[in-house]
């Protein structure tokens, strides 16, 4: 298992939700983190996040688009984990062009800059399982058929298909990683265009009532941020991860009445009500998820260890002592 301490690392998209808890549990490991965000406003990007290890990383606000940026960056870095992308769902359901320019063009910006001045370094993506689109059978493995069903979705696919090129034909070495439904500290939480359960929390802080799509019992496999994290690491970490496809999710999903009642439940306030989903919702809805974690358990040993309910009271409670910072 390679040791990150010491290992000059850059984050992409390393101040928003993902990357920031990223960045603090790879200085608590003793690398050394630079964190390359554009802090675009209502993205995610948010300078408190890192506050923990604020002066034991190095920040530099620019773009992934900026290409004499990132090959300046890239050079010399051991590791990248490649984060930086348009996240709101919502925008690419009315302007494809954010999605692809930042998505499909920043990761090929970024590829070439390892291509031309750093083809040793060692490459993490975190794609998302909207890559497989509606599940043929559950749960969903890496090998299943993917027909994602937004742009949002598609553009995270052909980036990972781009990273599967530069390491089969330049020798990039990547791991291309499928996220599930990851919640936790850190993660915006001004609007509802992406991170349902945050949003769902915050509605619940603020005493407000929650919609539960349809009748709730749509399944998903909701993963604290902590193990998300972890499995990042440990991918990185692994040798036998490098040009391979993995799902980062739960095989034990919940369903969101489950989800919405423990929210209310440990926050103590708000409420829920059963509503139609809108024509939208229902155009990309692609029913009951879960995801097959076989093959990061074999490669790596990983499996989730944060309960539902741990998860929630730790993200309730982080909201409820900073919610200035994120409201």
């Amino acid at each position: 298992m390679y040791s990150l301490k010491k290992k000059r690392i850059l984050i992409t998209g390393g101040l928003g939700f993902i990357g920031s808890n990223l960045a603090i549990a790879l200085v608590k490991k003793g690398a050394e983190v630079t964190i390359l965000d554009n802090l675009t406003p209502n993205q995610g990007g948010n300078l408190f996040n890192i506050e923990p290890v604020k002066d034991k990383v190095d920040i530099h606000v620019s773009d992934i688009r900026d290409r004499l940026a990132v090959e300046q960056l890239v050079k010399e870095k051991e590791y990248i984990f490649h984060l930086a992308r348009q996240t709101d769902h919502i925008l690419s359901l009315t302007d494809p062009f954010p999605d692809i320019d930042i998505n499909v063009r920043g990761t090929a910006i970024l590829l070439e800059a390892c291509k031309k001045y750093n083809p040793r370094v060692r490459l993490i993506y975190t794609g998302t399982r909207g890559q497989y689109g509606k599940a043929v059978k559950l749960p969903v493995s890496e090998d299943a058929p993917t027909n994602p069903r937004g742009i949002y979705e598609i553009t995270n696919l052909t980036a990972e298909k781009m990273i599967q090129v530069y390491h089969d034909v330049h020798g990039i070495q990547s791991v291309m990683l499928r996220l599930t439904n990851i919640y936790g500290p850190r993660s915006q939480m001004k609007h509802n265009h992406y991170g349902v359960v945050n949003w769902f929390i915050r509605l619940a802080l603020d005493n407000e009532t929650i919609p539960v799509y349809g009748d709730g019992k749509l399944k998903r496999d909701f993963l604290s941020i902590d193990d998300a994290v972890r499995a990042i690491i440990l991918c990185a970490q692994t040798k036998a991860c490098f040009g391979e496809i993995i799902n980062v999710g739960n095989d034990k999903p919940d369903t969101f009445l489950t989800l919405v009642k423990s929210i209310i439940r440990i926050a103590g306030k708000g409420r829920f009500i059963f509503t139609p989903f809108s024509p939208e919702r229902a155009s990309q809805e692609p029913g009951d998820f879960a995801s097959d974690i076989t093959k990061i358990k074999r490669l790596t040993g990983w499996k989730p260890n944060v309960s539902l309910a741990k998860g929630l009271a730790e993200t309730i409670a982080y909201y409820k002592k900073y919610t200035k910072y994120y409201w």
